[in-house]
């Protein structure tokens, strides 16, 4: 049986605009290039913390924290926290943390977060695991809620998309939407999901992470291999992972599977460097 080098908590704090942050966080140190963990929306660094038990993984260094307005992090104006502002978040971070180069891991609004990271210093990254990201309009199934579904309680608004997540057909769903509240402050919800939409429908995402020059993986759960741009995707040789029994969520469906192809990436991405 593997070693389990264990992840320590770290605690910093940060101004972000005008805002006061304080980032909770996991790290630990190794050799090679880190590795870089970023949350989807209502979820916490804790989507990541099985990276102990990956034996291929044992002794890269690793960086996983919680969002701001999520998890244990903190934020003084929740009503800031849009993805440009976690992308600030995100830079301040690896300055703090001291990582130039990493390997860059980022599912839903993390990924998101993780493709404008990449784009504003692509020679940093290498290599992007895009978790169902959003690059497309269609990738605001849950999101545009804000719009379609409004309501002028934040915490209503939560509740009530907790529901909704919960009752759909998808993998992974119940289990995501039981933790919600515990998981993300109501008041960030509004910015967080407007940045995406607008971002996801005007940001030109898709050109943008196809003219990355990492190598990257774009993972989708089996639920969701309906994607209008996957064919666009594998046309241009992004390396497609569909992720078996899963929808949005690998992490909760089949950890296994996404564990083996982030491995995978990575070392790939290591040995041809």
């Amino acid at each position: 049986m593997s070693p389990v080098r264990k992840l320590e908590p770290f605690t910093l704090p940060l101004t972000v605009g005008a805002a006061r942050v304080e980032i909770s966080g996991l790290h630990r140190g190794g050799t090679g290039t880190p590795l870089v963990f970023l949350h989807g929306f209502g979820s916490t660094k804790e989507d990541y913390a099985d990276v102990v038990q990956q034996e291929r993984l044992a002794d890269r260094p690793v960086l996983a924290y919680d969002a701001p307005g999520c998890g244990a992090s903190t934020c003084a104006d929740l009503g800031a926290v849009s993805v440009p502002f976690l992308v600030s978040v995100a830079e301040q971070v690896l300055a703090a943390r001291q990582i130039d180069q990493f390997h860059l891991v980022g599912h839903s609004m993390g990924g998101l977060t993780a493709l404008l990271l990449a784009d504003s210093s692509p020679g940093r990254v290498a290599s992007f695991t895009n978790i169902e990201g959003n690059v497309a309009p269609e990738d605001c199934f849950l999101s545009r809620q804000i719009v379609t579904q409004f309501h002028d309680d934040p915490d209503e608004f939560l509740v009530r998309f907790a529901e909704r997540v919960a009752g759909s057909r998808f993998y992974g769903g119940a289990l995501y939407a039981s933790s919600l509240p515990h998981k993300v402050r109501a008041a960030a919800v509004r910015a967080i999901f407007e940045s995406m939409v607008d971002l996801s429908d005007h940001g030109k995402l898709l050109d943008r992470f196809l003219q990355l020059p990492a190598p990257k993986v774009f993972m989708y759960g089996a639920q969701n291999n309906a994607l209008s741009y996957l064919p666009a995707m594998a046309r241009a040789g992004v390396e497609l992972a569909e992720i078996e029994h899963c929808a949005h969520f690998p992490m909760y469906s089949n950890p296994t599977q996404m564990w083996a192809r982030i491995t995978d990436l990575v070392s790939r991405a290591d040995a041809d460097a």
